[in-house]
């Protein structure tokens, strides 16, 4: 929806080759170089480092072919339209018509708020009459919170339908109950005396975080938890590594695997593959699966799998190996981290047996891999219960009860499970 300008690396006047960079910008939690599309001069730049830009907003002109090259071209800063023509030797236009330089548009406030709003936002904010308190108490469907133009249009629908006459129909009556005054929460303060370091949040936590408050705002969680027995998997991935490393180029982890029978499970269960819009549930037909993958610097991303259910075990394999490296390596693009419909983590990484991860919105659950141990276990023979050694895990899901209740989010997990217990020991590769 918009990007970032984190930093210009060529300014006015400055001459460009193809696909040499203008600029880096952050979008979510991936920075990216944007390449000149052709070979020219920068004759000018619409906005500063640190502007919050839409997608699909003109940001600089280049001049491809230029008889005079202004020699200090004006930075937008103000919100104005921007009109240039640059005309050749034989006085064709190479620039006709830029867009406008989009800043925030005032709108008509009782407070002041320090909640992002786009710039369309905004305008329709103020076409609307939209108070700026209003605003705030809108609950943003869109990245990390956001008000999206299909969240205000809903509101100023809702807010007119409510304005309209009505006829009054008397209802029966019923015991009234007490209303329970909402209740708002600031965050405790924190003493910063005696011995103490402080650390500024990267821009990547700051996103995190809001994130996260966000989604348990959002979605009431409740977490459903399974054992599984897993140890003809433990086995067939030990017995087959070797091989498939010299077949494939690959290391098999345990997380292709896991993405497989998540895929599947999924198929069993549509509904978990959704989100929720307003009071329609939106079923999503591509499985797109979203890894969570811990970085160097103790931040967290998650890389998307797109059409997972459409890779055997080899491209998801491949898939995830990719991802993951490049995601610890900050190389990932921005559409790689989009567009997920489910998300599992892997806490047995860290040794963790069990977890409770918070759903990563839009989504409406998100799955948790704990640590595989060997323990002691009961096994059914024919010749009856016996005592053995088997390699065991956890697995948690943690999902949105406005749409998944206990009956539907526990027979998904169980089928996790269940395809997980019944992998095929004897299955080539």
């Amino acid at each position: 929806m918009e990007a970032t300008i984190l930093s210009w690396k060529k300014k006015v006047g400055d001459p460009v080759e193809q696909d040499e960079t203008i600029l880096e910008i952050a979008t979510d939690k991936v920075d990216s170089e944007v390449p000149s599309p052709s070979a020219g001069v920068i004759t000018q730049l619409l906005f500063q480092e640190n502007d919050v830009v839409p997608v699909g907003q003109v940001i600089a002109i280049i001049s491809t072919e230029v008889s005079e090259i202004p020699t200090s071209a004006p930075q937008a800063s103000t919100p104005s339209a921007v009109t240039q023509e640059v005309q050749s030797a034989s006085n064709s236009p190479i620039v006709t018509a830029v867009q406008s330089a989009i800043s925030p548009i005032e709108l008509p406030k009782n407070g002041e708020s320090s909640r992002f709003y786009s710039p369309l936002v905004r305008t329709i904010a103020k076409e609307e009459n939209v108070s700026i308190a209003e605003l705030d108490a809108i609950v943003g469907s869109g990245q990390g919170g956001r008000v999206t133009k299909s969240d205000i249009l809903s509101f100023v629908q809702n807010r007119s339908t409510a304005s309209q006459p009505v006829i009054a129909v008397a209802a029966p009556a019923v015991e009234k109950v007490a209303s329970t005054p909402k209740v708002e929460f600031t965050a405790p303060a924190v003493s910063v005396s005696g011995n103490v370091e402080i650390i500024e949040m990267d821009r990547m936590r700051r996103l995190i975080a809001d994130h996260m408050v966000m989604s348990k705002q959002v979605s009431p969680h409740v977490t459903s938890f399974v054992e599984a027995d897993v140890t003809n998997l433990v086995n067939w991935r030990g017995k087959v590594k070797g091989e498939f490393m010299k077949k494939y180029g690959e290391n098999i982890t345990f997380t292709p695997i896991f993405a497989e029978a998540i895929c599947r499970a999924l198929r069993d269960f549509p509904l978990v593959n959704s989100s929720v819009d307003g009071n329609k549930i939106i079923v999503k037909k591509d499985l797109n699966i979203g890894m969570a993958t811990a970085m160097p610097n103790g931040n967290l991303i998650v890389p998307v799998i797109k059409g997972a259910d459409m890779l055997n075990l080899v491209g998801l394999t491949k898939q995830v190996n990719d991802l993951a490296n490049r995601a610890r390596n900050n190389q990932l693009k921005p559409e790689e981290i989009q567009g997920g419909t489910f998300t599992f983590t892997n806490v047995g990484g860290f040794g963790n047996v069990m977890g409770t991860p918070i759903i990563n919105q839009p989504q409406v659950a998100i799955l948790a891999l704990g640590v595989i141990k060997k323990k002691p276990a009961v096994i059914e023979t024919e010749y009856g219960d016996v005592i053995a050694v088997r390699q065991m895990m956890f697995l948690s899901l943690s999902y949105d009860h406005r749409i998944v209740d206990g009956s539907l989010g526990g027979s998904f997990l169980r089928r996790v499970a269940d395809y997980l217990e019944q992998f095929d020991v004897n299955r080539s590769i």
